[in-house]
């Protein structure tokens, strides 16, 4: 299931530190040996534009890459970049890592607002289609709500029956009111709006890249294995 730390120093050595760190976080939750499709969602509006100057996210992105490596065996994880619309679907991979937001983003335009619900839409074809049957864990950055909150909160009540978690990641000052509605979110009712709770969310801070790994790592799979457990006995994941 997991890469080898061989793969790594051969494919991708700047990882190395990461794939270590991601693997005790993945043992200590319990995941060791589930094989889990990971994914990457990234903010695209105009306000996100200092994080992609002073590389949060690469840093974000390498990051995730480093956890997948020990839930999925194909050394890359898809990765959408949305704004007012769906701004590119493409992947990061293991042997070109480096640089590669930058490369992504170089080919993009305008830098819109805010649209959740798109990019979920968009995961949610990428992996039906993909014809998976493991469970997923996305990653969704953001550094504020959404222009259209009634439709993001349709998708996630819709996508609960799909085995999707989507932790959503807040990069910005953790006491704006931009992040009311995630934490809103976070605790829709169960089962009145959606069968199982399939959200978590958390704040990465100003900084982001500040957060040492060890922390990330911990933040992102925490609520995983319990929607897991929820999923399996509701039979939404097999």
């Amino acid at each position: 299931m997991a890469l080898s730390l061989r793969k790594i120093e051969e494919t991708a050595p700047a990882l190395v530190s990461l794939y270590k760190t991601a693997g005790d976080s993945v043992r200590r939750h319990g995941l060791d040996g589930q094989r889990v499709a990971v994914y990457l969602v990234v903010d695209y509006s105009g306000s996100m534009k200092p994080y992609y100057n002073d590389g949060s996210v690469q840093a974000l992105a390498d990051r995730v890459l480093g956890l997948s490596t020990h839930l999925d065996d194909d050394g890359r994880v898809p990765v959408v970049f949305f704004s007012t619309d769906i701004d590119a679907e493409t992947d990061i991979a293991l042997a070109d890592h480096q640089g590669r937001i930058d490369r992504i983003v170089a080919g993009l335009g305008h830098m819109g607002k805010t649209s959740y619900h798109l990019a979920m839409d968009a995961v949610i074809d990428h992996y039906l289609d993909s014809g998976s049957t493991a469970p997923a864990l996305v990653v969704f950055q953001t550094d504020g709500g959404p222009i259209n909150k009634l439709a993001a909160e349709r998708y996630l009540c819709k996508a609960a029956k799909l085995p999707l978690f989507w932790q959503f990641i807040g990069f910005g000052d953790p006491n704006s009111r931009q992040f009311e509605f995630l934490r809103k979110l976070d605790e829709l009712d169960v089962p009145a709006k959606r069968p199982i709770d399939n959200a978590g969310f958390f704040h990465a801070g100003q900084n982001p890249s500040r957060v040492s790994d060890a922390e990330l790592y911990d933040r992102l799979v925490a609520e995983f294995p319990s929607w897991l457990a929820a999923a399996r006995t509701q039979g939404i994941v097999r």
